[in-house]
């Protein structure tokens, strides 16, 4: 086998750091989008709590809304009573 050249070489490392930069790259690649990943389930999992807290929020006014109808009710009652 002939032996290669210093410009040969020096390409051979070239290309050996190249293929390590994209190594690199892929890697880190794959690491983003597991973080995406991650935080759109985080995201998920927080729509999902807002959703519950505000279904909690209107039903808590359906009830606040019956106790004021209540109140009203038993008001009249007594003005009509003092009628």
């Amino acid at each position: 086998m002939p032996e290669t050249g210093p410009l040969t070489r020096s390409m051979d490392k070239q290309f050996e750091k190249l293929f390590a930069m994209m190594a690199e790259t892929k890697a880190g690649q794959e690491e983003i989008r597991v973080a995406q990943a991650g935080l759109e389930q985080k995201m998920e999992a927080g729509q999902e709590e807002m959703r519950s807290g505000q279904e909690r929020m209107e039903k808590g006014q359906e009830e606040m809304k019956v106790l004021i109808d209540e109140v009203k009710g038993e008001v009249q009652r007594k003005i009509d009573e003092v009628e």
